[in-house]
């Protein structure tokens, strides 16, 4: 038996159709038990502010207009239900006639998936806790500290700063220090 995985596919809609795409093929997973084949569907969009005669307008971008990304076995059941899903209109990455589109590859799916914010960068350090860092940007930019504290898990470093003559504990993102060298 063939080994499947689960990878990422570009499905063309119509232009402007993109979320109520996702809503039927989300409703043919759920009524056909695809579960185990499609896992996920995402409309890439960002919302953005607007100032409008003195008013704040909230609104949403599609930065990729006619286009899906769907996580999914490849299985041919699976490609099936999605290319024949009422406004798809094909897969990018297929040569047609049949042939099975390419999967996106990983690194650029992970590019946007952190840009959607649905995947977290990871910052590398090369600070420990006691280290010398310096404060890159923010209110407390330039300020010079050492490092109390890591947490890996948000990515924050509590750095100690002297302010107004007391040394005082000061949350800091990891990508908003650097170690100073002695």
């Amino acid at each position: 038996m063939e080994d499947i995985k689960r990878e990422w596919y570009v499905v063309n809609t119509y232009a402007g159709h993109e979320n109520k795409v996702k809503e039927n093929l989300q409703r043919r997973i759920d009524t056909m038990n695809l579960q185990d084949y499609l896992f996920q569907i995402i409309v890439a969009e960002e919302k953005e502010i607007e100032f409008k005669n003195g008013k704040k307008v909230e609104k949403t971008y599609n930065l990729f207009p006619g286009y899906l990304f769907v996580e999914m076995e490849m299985t041919d059941e699976a490609w099936y239900v999605v290319r024949n899903t009422p406004g798809v209109t094909g897969f990018i990455g297929s040569s047609g006639g049949g042939a099975k589109p390419f999967p996106v590859a990983e690194d650029e799916m992970e590019s946007i998936l952190r840009r959607l914010g649905i995947r977290e960068t990871k910052v590398q350090i090369d600070f420990a806790v006691g280290d010398r860092v310096k404060i890159l940007t923010g209110a407390f930019q330039g300020v010079e500290g050492s490092v109390e504290s890591l947490n890996d898990e948000t990515q924050v470093a509590t750095v100690l700063t002297i302010l107004f003559g007391r040394e005082t504990p000061t949350e800091i993102s990891y990508g908003d220090l650097e170690k100073i060298e002695f």
